[in-house]
């Protein structure tokens, strides 16, 4: 069965995760229409990303809270999503020295203490020294910027992860 043929409870079954925790976007993306651009990625994504921005701040800022620290508690505790445990693990964060994650802890705990949400990166192929430098360079970020750029990111994430599951 095609992506454009799925009804509402399978598709939002199928890709309800594809943005963190938070199956409103799905569910908004199938309410505004499948059509056979929704066969790849690249078009799912066009119509799951607009159907997060469309959604109100309150929402989107639930989007932006429902991930997590990098390199933080719930990744040192096992207890990220299988996405978020790949994305981490292949950006090295799963192996980091004690200073390093010491340095992760301060700047995420600095970066939500500054904007009420933690810091969002599509880390996937990124380096933790690439990592550390967006951490840096962001949190002098004002904070209607940085929510657009948190924004910005999971878009990024969400489009890597249509990307796996389905063609270009």
């Amino acid at each position: 069965m095609t992506v454009s043929e799925l009804d509402r409870a399978a598709f939002v079954e199928r890709f309800g995760g594809v943005f963190e925790h938070s199956p409103w976007v799905a569910e908004s993306a199938y309410d505004a229409g499948l059509d056979a651009n929704c066969e790849t990625a690249q078009g799912l994504h066009r119509l799951m990303a607009e159907a997060m921005m469309r959604g109100d701040s309150a929402s989107q800022l639930a989007l932006i809270n429902a991930h997590p620290d990098l390199a933080g508690r719930l990744a040192r505790a096992g207890r990220l999503t299988p996405d978020s445990t790949r994305e981490q693990a292949s950006a090295g964060l799963d192996q980091l020295t004690d200073e390093e994650r010491a340095r992760f802890t301060e700047i995420n705990d600095a970066y939500k203490a500054r904007f009420g949400f933690p810091f969002i990166m599509a880390v996937k192929g990124r380096s933790k020294g690439e990592i550390m430098a967006a951490f840096e360079r962001r949190i002098a970020h004002d904070r209607d910027q940085e929510f657009k750029t948190a924004l910005d990111e999971i878009s990024r994430i969400a489009l890597l992860r249509l990307t796996d599951m389905l063609p270009g």
